[in-house]
Formats: structure tokens, sequence, C-alpha cells
């Protein structure tokens, strides 16, 4: 499925405009519990509301089947709740995502069944939208780059970054910053 025309541009310009709120710069990660607060929503545990063996449940019905939800139980509260059972960095990104589907005003409109849970979700574009705009979130483009030039390797971002080594690898080459470092390394004589 492809993102709407235009769409990764405006998502770009969203995750600037957050970094401006914070007081950040362009090429700085964005944590997702700084962003929470910036918006006014309540993160919590999942097993902070149900009782832990539910996760362990669900993940035995379907493994990485819940990782994070929205939930609006009022106009003026909103709240994200992570599955406690997964690993930080999965975690940061899923908090990441959630936040991106608030900041794009996504609505839940998809009512979905996993053995005896039932729960709403967005529709296939929307997910990717959020996807597209928590990546832009914790690995925007110019931190990536100025990473790549001094030497570091997805896995070295990954770690600096709290996140995945999968999702840096995945952001270094849908934002082409490999390819961009690999056109200056060859345009220039001298290494580094």
């Amino acid at each position: 499925m492809a993102l709407r025309r235009g769409f990764k541009s405006e998502a770009e310009r969203i995750a600037r405009r957050v970094r401006a709120e914070l007081g950040m710069s362009a090429g700085h990660s964005v944590t997702p519990e700084v962003l929470a607060k910036l918006l006014g929503i309540e993160v919590r545990a999942g097993d902070e509301l149900i009782h832990p063996q539910r996760f362990a449940e669900l993940e035995q019905i379907q493994p990485g089947a819940f990782s994070a939800c929205t939930f609006r139980p009022s106009a003026d509260r909103i709240v994200v709740v992570y599955n406690p059972r997964s690993p930080k960095s999965r975690r940061r990104s899923d908090l990441a995502h959630e936040l991106a589907h608030v900041l794009l005003d996504h609505e839940l409109s998809r009512v979905e069944k996993l053995g005896a849970a039932t729960f709403l979700s967005c529709d296939a574009i929307q997910e990717e939208e959020a996807a597209w705009l928590s990546g832009c979130l914790l690995l925007p483009r110019p931190l990536l780059l100025a990473e790549v030039r001094s030497g570091l390797s997805a896995k070295d971002i990954a770690t600096r970054c709290g996140v995945s080594e999968g999702m840096a690898r995945y952001r270094l080459n849908v934002t082409g910053v490999l390819r961009q470092n690999q056109a200056l390394q060859k345009k220039s004589p001298f290494p580094g």
C-alpha cells in the first residue's frame, strides 16, 4: 500500500514542528514519553490496568499481537497503553506509533478480535502513516545522515537511539541516507 502523495513531506514537517515545540534541533530523536507529556497524553503499562497473565495469553494466541493502543475515555483525556512484555526498544517504537496516530488525528474505525479480546483499530493506510511518522520522530533523516557519516552502523544507531536494529536499518534504507552517503564518498577525494 502506498502512502498518499505528499504524506512523507507532511510527516517530516510534523516531526520538525514537534522538535521545535520541544526545543530540539532537526537532528535529535524525539523521546515518546516527552512527546506524550507535551501532548498531555497519559502513558500506562498494560499490567497497571489488567492482570499480566492476559498479556501472556494473547502472546500464546498470536505472538506480537498486542504492542500498544490508544484510548480516549473522554473528550479531554487520551491514554496510551503499551505491552509491558515488549523489549524497551519495541515499546519506544510502539509509543511513537500511537502518538503519531494522535498527531495525525486518526480515528479508530475497525473492530478486531483476538481470542476473547475485542478492540478497535485504524485502517491499513492510517497504520502505514503512523508507522512513517513515528520513524520521522524517532530517527529523523538529519540524525541518520550524521550518524552514517561518522561511521556508525545500523546496530550502533539503534543502540544510541533506543530502537531496534531492524527499525534503524529500515529508516536508513527508506530515507535514502545510505545511497546519499555512498554518493558523497565517491565524490570526495579524501576519506571521512
